[in-house]
């Protein structure tokens, strides 16, 4: 049998989305079993991201209650299907992609569905928050050796969504061997993958925020230096921090938007590339006619494509990248309590990093 994590309804209606927050609940399954060309994975550890949080408000589409939650996991692979040949993957640590529906171009998915990412919604029957899970061969790839468990399950989403947002959309030239890059709000687990990935590459890393704790960290983990954007002038103190020779950035990695082109007027160089994973101050931006005298570049980004899972997951076994975790909980998946407080950090803002269950080493369940 299989333990699953899902959220429930409250007296088994729907709630109104921003006005509700649904209970979790466990259901024991029958363990899985491989069809075709699927791998049977006995999951390990899995990690929240903000998407979880919108689904248990009911602020995040498709929300279901028929799919268990999470979206990033890790696990060791125990059972295979027919198609899949003989001890290929038997015994090994593989992380799962968070999503399908977009094999390799650099411009978006390619089927007509769109993206499609595990956890909690109707568009794919998959989550991470259990015990045994089936998912074709294709939809893995093997754990870096140097990561632990709650280390790889925080890999998946935010790694993908900050190697589109820095390289792909950011651009090569914009994000190593010299460059200025500016990465704000840091601390969420996207903006500080990309910190990871951009220090790795030989950028010139500056981050924003307004705690100045997290600034400090970011500092530890590589970064040149930051300021708190509640500061009068914080763009001129930032630009008067950049290294000798350099006037302006090259690249913003952006999560917030609101006042963001206004400001990447200021803070990039002609024809620079402001990136835009995410939007959480405003739905919203004008885009002025200084930025377009400026020349520049506004690029929206959101998760990656298969190709760009992979690329992101040699990068980081080559430069052996370690992502940031917050917080990891070690329990049996049906704490429920305990769970719930790992919610409560995200609600709260209180994480530096991911927030990450460890369930493979209390799991009752047998192989």
């Amino acid at each position: 049998m299989s333990k699953a994590v899902y959220i429930a309804p409250i007296d088994g209606k729907p709630g109104k989305p921003g006005q509700v927050y649904y209970p979790l609940t466990v259901r024991t399954l029958p363990k899985p079993t491989p069809q075709g060309s699927e791998l049977l994975i006995k999951l390990t550890a899995a990690s929240l991201n903000h998407r979880d949080l919108f689904l248990r408000q009911h602020l995040y589409p498709g929300v279901t209650f028929d799919v268990p939650l999470l979206a990033d996991g890790v696990g060791v692979v125990i059972g295979a299907g027919p198609n899949v040949p003989s001890n290929k993957w038997q015994g090994k640590r593989v992380v799962l992609n968070p999503g399908i529906g977009w094999k390799d171009s650099p411009d978006g998915p390619e089927e007509a569905t769109g993206y499609r990412i595990m956890g909690g919604t109707k568009v794919y029957d998959k989550g991470t928050l259990q015990e045994y899970i089936t998912i074709d061969e294709s939809e893995v790839e093997e754990a870096p050796a140097h990561l632990s468990d709650a280390e790889a399950a925080a890999l998946p989403l935010t790694g993908l969504t900050a190697w589109r947002a820095l390289v792909t959309k950011g651009g090569e030239r914009n994000s190593k061997d010299g460059a200025a890059v500016l990465i704000t709000g840091i601390g969420g687990g996207v903006a500080l993958m990309a910190l990871r990935f951009a220090v790795a590459r030989g950028a010139h890393v500056f981050v924003t925020s307004s705690s100045q704790e997290k600034l400090q960290k970011a500092v530890e983990l590589g970064a040149a230096g930051g300021v708190s954007y509640k500061e009068d002038g914080w763009e001129k103190k930032l630009l008067s921090m950049l290294p000798s020779g350099k006037k302006n950035f090259d690249a913003i990695i952006d999560g917030a938007g609101g006042d963001s082109i206004e400001k990447a007027v200021k803070l990039l160089k002609a024809g620079g590339v402001l990136s835009i994973y995410g939007m959480t101050v405003s739905p919203k931006m004008t885009f002025s006619m200084q930025a377009v005298l400026k020349n520049i570049d506004v690029r929206g980004s959101t998760m990656g494509s298969r190709k760009e899972f992979l690329d992101m997951m040699n990068y980081v076994k080559a430069k052996n990248i370690h992502p940031v975790v917050s917080r990891v909980l070690q329990v049996e998946i049906d704490d429920l309590a305990a769970i719930d407080d790992l919610f409560e950090d995200m609600k709260q803002a209180k994480q530096f990093g991911k927030l990450v269950i460890d369930f493979g080493k209390t799991s009752s369940s047998k192989l």
